[in-house]
């Protein structure tokens, strides 16, 4: 595997002879002034350097050593920490013989650290989003995403943000990126998404807290999943192998004469290149878990298929950080394109994504926020951050951070015929179920209207508007007067199901759902 090696140079370094500038230390990018460590965990660092060579990692006390491996591999893990917000210095150290350097990262703060993974809408940064927009209606979003932008004030929120390396063959382990503060003028590129929810992991916990972003705009998933997570399934497998050998054979025929366009490797959606080229240069950086905002690039590629593809994406990464937990928690796809008058079936392929989406909540140590009440019917980028940032954090906040909260909006748990009435329970009712009205990003309001976008069919499989009525505090009866032996239930089954108002008391929207074949 061909290996990035940084030459230590005089400046910037100490040594005790003229003779170590011949030393070798390289350490994944994320390893950089003002980087932030995770708390309460064992705490790896790690790099190349010369075969042999003793490397020591100073820091908060402890002071770790190990011997590069013939490969010039080495890795120590630092005791775990408590949360500190003291600007400290890390010292990394190689000697070999009787040549010494040593490298000082600056500013090194101890709290908590997530990765931030997906596409544009995690990609999107406070530069995109504070242009005019789109629809008139949501310039309110827009404004306040600039005053926010101009009034960040918070060096305790930081951000790496990794640069962009596609890689379809080889796994990279140097990587791109810097870190930066939440702070006017750098927070000018921070993924707000990722803002939002760190901002509220600050408020409540007071410590220190990071993002790793990690992301790219226009990507399918398939991309960002670890090759060795295809070989777990047989349909990816096939996919994968199919890629790979046709990739290797375009590589041999390639003819600088004849195909002067783009390398064949810029190609961001092959299987695995943006796993290999920028995810597994931070593998095992040590982070509390990962959001994940992605799935509009899959609305049209294998859509029936992204639960299976995003179970596989992580279980894959988890494998890859070998850690005790490593929570996973992921933005269900917003509203989004003109809405339907007429129920809709299998062929809206933005709903089979978001019931993908909903499937893999079977993993443990996983959450979903639902956003198909912030999106916009004519931006596939909606400005509403601040909510999809706040609604990933409560699960956070439940979970990984033991807050006593209501985390998630209604999810369908069973249904049982009555009567010819279908009675649907949920599971995340909070305080109970309601109908809901949330505008912008003001709190959802109770409202005396109809429950809507409840759909519902018989055996010959036409779909009909339902009436609905919440019967309890999580359950709620769906009939039609013309269909006396209901077939199958669906609510919010849309890519833009447009007056959905199916909410807990906490004013968090229920997701879309399908009950299946309901039989007596």
């Amino acid at each position: 595997m061909k290996r990035m090696f940084l030459y230590l140079l005089i400046l910037g370094f100490s040594s005790t002879t003229a003779w170590a500038a011949t030393l070798e230390l390289v350490m994944p990018a994320v390893f950089a002034d003002h980087m932030v460590l995770q708390r309460g965990q064992n705490v790896p660092v790690w790099g190349t350097a010369n075969a042999g060579a003793q490397v020591v990692v100073k820091f908060a006390g402890q002071e770790k050593s190990v011997v590069a491996d013939t490969e010039g591999n080495w890795r120590v893990d630092l005791d775990a920490m408590e949360a500190s917000a003291q600007s400290r210095v890390m010292i990394v150290a190689v000697s070999l013989k009787d040549q010494t350097a040593e490298r000082s990262i600056m500013d090194v703060l101890v709290g908590e650290v997530w990765f931030a993974g997906g596409q544009s809408n995690m990609y999107r940064p406070f530069r995109m989003l504070t242009h005019p927009a789109v629809d008139p209606s949501y310039e309110p979003v827009a404004e306040y995403l600039r005053q926010e932008e101009l009034k960040a004030n918070d060096p305790l929120l930081r951000q790496f943000r990794a640069g962009k390396i596609m890689s379809p063959l080889e796994e990279q382990t140097v990587g791109r990126g810097q870190w930066s503060k939440a702070v006017v003028g750098p927070v000018h590129n921070f993924c707000a998404t990722a803002y939002f929810f760190g901002r509220e992991l600050r408020r409540e916990l007071k410590i220190p807290v990071a993002m790793i972003s990690c992301n790219l705009g226009g990507t399918r998933i398939e991309s960002w999943i670890a090759p060795q997570a295809y070989a777990g399934n047989e349909i990816l497998k096939k996919e994968y192998d199919n890629q790979n050998a046709a990739y290797k054979k375009q590589l041999a025929e390639w003819d600088d004469d004849k195909q002067s366009a783009e390398h064949p490797s810029l190609n961001k959606n092959l299987y695995g290149t943006l796993y290999n080229g920028m995810v597994h240069p931070l593998i095992p950086y040590a982070v509390k878990g990962a959001i994940w905002y992605q799935g509009e690039s899959n609305s049209g590629h294998y859509p029936e298929q992204y639960g299976l593809r995003l179970t596989a994406l992580i279980d894959g990464w988890r494998d890859a950080w070998e850690q005790e937990t490593f929570y996973f928690y992921w933005c269900q796809l917003a509203n989004y394109k003109k809405t339907n008058d007429e129920p809709v079936g299998d062929e809206d392929t933005w709903a089979l994504v978001q019931d993908g989406q909903r499937y893999a909540l079977k993993l443990p140590d996983t959450g979903m926020a639902v956003l198909n009440d912030i999106g916009e019917a004519r931006d596939v980028h909606p400005k509403n951050k601040v909510d999809a940032g706040k609604r990933l954090s409560l699960w956070a906040l439940k979970h990984a951070y033991g807050k006593e909260l209501v985390f998630s909006g209604p999810l369908y748990k069973q249904a049982k015929l009555d009567a010819g009435k279908v009675i649907i329970m949920f599971d995340h009712a909070g305080s109970g179920l309601m109908v809901g009205h949330k505008h912008l990003m003001n709190p959802t309001v109770e409202v005396n209207e109809p429950l809507k976008r409840f759909q519902i069919c018989g055996a010959d499989r036409q779909w009909k508007w339902a009436q609905a009525k919440i019967v309890g505090k999580d359950s709620v009866s769906v009939w039609h007067d013309d269909i006396q032996h209901p077939a199958e239930v669906r609510y919010a089954w849309s890519s833009n199901p447009e007056g959905a108002n199916l909410y807990n008391k906490e004013g968090l929207p229920a997701s879309l759902f399908k009950t299946g074949q309901l039989t007596d």
